[in-house]
């Protein structure tokens, strides 16, 4: 399988020489591409500490991230704006949509960016829209959709210019169960029949039941690791149960 994501010794650290907190404690690990992985652990685990260093809105303290082999870890300036233009796509908890533009305007902005022309910016905005069935909210504002509707044009913008890896950060966290499980049922398509590689941080047992792998984060350390497999969901849910709770703390940041 193509690498798409290596994570190899990273650590960082917070504050102050006298008073030193280790947030990532010497991870590794890769995703394969067509691979949907969640990372999981309670609060203050590391686990959005480690995706804001993939993302590079935080840089590493040592180590190297790789995407597709290249050492993102090195990357300023312009070569860097550009890694995150065209490599990564983000969803985000709070979907983070430009209340000023329309669920079109939000999806198609990081075409446009690109000098995409505007014919072609219409026809992968109508695909994305049609396979994530929001067709009908194209032309409505943020404020005239509801959380799910919100969370699937966020989904569409993160993956209309076919990044080559999509990263979400607790992309559930502001649905209710019905937007939840719809929002996963989509994520599923993208990984299963489009392809796309994901990256999920999540404290919800659930919402990492629909990842083909679980990494489990304690501490700053990976803690254990689940592959799905042949399980079904609900075996794969139980197994990941059985994991928090060797976890311990406070089951409720989990669940």
């Amino acid at each position: 399988m193509e690498s798409i994501l290596k994570i190899d010794k990273l650590e960082k650290y917070y504050g102050s020489r006298s008073s030193l907190t280790k947030a990532i404690d010497n991870i590794s690990f890769e995703v394969d591409k067509g691979e949907f992985v969640a990372i999981m652990g309670a609060s203050g685990s590391g686990k959005t500490t480690l995706l804001n260093c993939i993302s590079t809105i935080d840089k590493v303290t040592s180590g190297h991230i790789f995407v597709s082999k290249e050492d993102i870890t090195k990357l300023k300036g312009n070569k860097l704006n550009k890694f995150r233009r065209e490599e990564l796509g983000f969803i985000f908890q709070d979907f983070n949509l430009l209340d000023t533009l329309t669920a079109y305007e939000n999806i198609a902005l990081a075409l446009s960016i690109q000098n995409v022309k505007a014919s072609e910016i219409a026809r992968r905005v109508d695909k994305v829209a049609k396979e994530l069935d929001i067709k009908d909210v194209l032309k409505k504002y943020p404020y005239q959709m509801s959380g799910g509707q919100k969370q699937r044009v966020a989904s569409a913008r993160a993956i209309i210019t076919n990044p080559k890896l999509v990263l979400a950060d607790e992309p559930t966290g502001a649905l209710d169960s019905k937007s939840a499980k719809m929002l996963l049922e989509r994520f599923d398509y993208l990984n299963k029949e489009l392809k796309a590689t994901i990256l999920m941080v999540t404290h919800d047992a659930f919402t990492a039941s629909y990842a083909t792998r679980v990494i489990f984060i304690k501490d700053g350390k990976i803690f254990n690791e689940l592959n799905k497999g042949d399980d079904s969901r609900k075996e794969f849910f139980d197994k990941i149960i059985d994991v928090v709770t060797l976890l311990g703390g406070d089951l409720n940041d989990a669940l």
